[in-house]
């Protein structure tokens, strides 16, 4: 490993939250789709990488099915992460659980962000660590990604995505989720770096938030650093190109920009806790509706 910077992957498979997404994540069939999702992308994403150096905490409900905790058992013969079992997550628990994984060899600590569902480019890990170390803790964001929807691939920047990673010392580490990925710039400098397409984010059925961005393109237009993982996006069709300019582009931006209105309101009125209320009304809405 590098003797003077830890790095750590942090994943939130199925620990528990409150409200309604707490109780979704604890279905059956939510832990099934996620981890055939897991399997196809996220896990073959960090196997891939061009670099070894790092450590891949995945935090787990102790209540997970049997089922659950055998096929995570089979996925890590070769140990490339660690599973770690807990109903809650504290910040001490947290740097406490990142210090026994990494042993805290290195004079600073990087922490990355990786959700269940999506997946990083090959060279993720080794362009991260190969950017010059600045003397204060600092959120670092490769703001170009992919959004893959079914067959349909998009090209997407966003200076505040969930790719976030966070570089400090070991003095008083606060890691990636110290906040939400949308608000680290709140409490330490960002530093955003532009170039190839860093992250894969997934949009599928059992996605909370996640939604398409960005603008479609063909799969020969797609960095190589995402292999096989790419090897069902289909090229679209002129009339698709045409519908995505004169529509559907347009249409995101108004919905996105609506949205931002929206939770930058909710935010200022209610704060953090009152926007997650709102969340977990709409989403119990939308899935009342959707069972019908």
């Amino acid at each position: 490993m590098n003797h003077t910077t830890d790095h750590v992957i942090l994943t939130r498979f199925n620990v528990p939250t409150a409200g309604i997404e707490g109780r979704v994540r604890a279905r059956e069939g939510w832990l099934r789709e996620r981890m055939a999702l897991f399997e196809a992308f996220c896990l073959p994403s960090v196997q891939s990488q061009t670099s070894t150096d790092f450590h891949w905490i995945i935090y787990l409900d102790p209540e997970s099915p049997v089922w659950l905790k055998s096929r995570l058992a089979e996925l890590n013969t070769g140990g490339l992460f660690t599973p770690v079992y807990r109903s809650q997550i504290s910040d001490s628990e947290r740097i406490s659980d990142i210090r026994a994984v990494t042993g805290a060899k290195g004079q600073r600590l990087i922490s990355s962000n990786l959700d269940n569902d999506d997946a990083l480019a090959t060279d993720f890990v080794e362009r991260l660590q190969k950017i010059p170390t600045g003397s204060s803790r600092t959120a670092v964001y490769f703001v170009n990604g992919l959004i893959l929807s079914g067959d349909a691939l998009y090209a997407n920047r966003d200076s505040t995505n969930a790719f976030c990673s966070v570089r400090e010392t070991w003095d008083s580490p606060v890691t990636c989720w110290a906040d939400w990925h949308t608000r680290l710039g709140k409490s330490m400098p960002v530093l955003e770096i532009d170039g190839p397409a860093g992250w894969l984010q997934v949009v599928h059925g059992t996605n909370v938030s996640n939604r398409v961005h960005g603008t479609r393109i063909a799969a020969s237009a797609a960095p190589k650093a995402f292999g096989q993982l790419l090897s069902g996006v289909k090229d679209p069709s002129g009339l698709e190109l045409l519908y995505e300019l004169a529509l559907a582009r347009p249409g995101r931006w108004s919905r996105d920009r609506l949205r931002s209105l929206a939770k930058a309101a909710v935010l200022g009125t209610f704060g953090k806790s009152g926007l997650d209320r709102l969340k977990d009304s709409v989403n119990a809405r939308f899935r009342s509706l959707s069972s019908r």
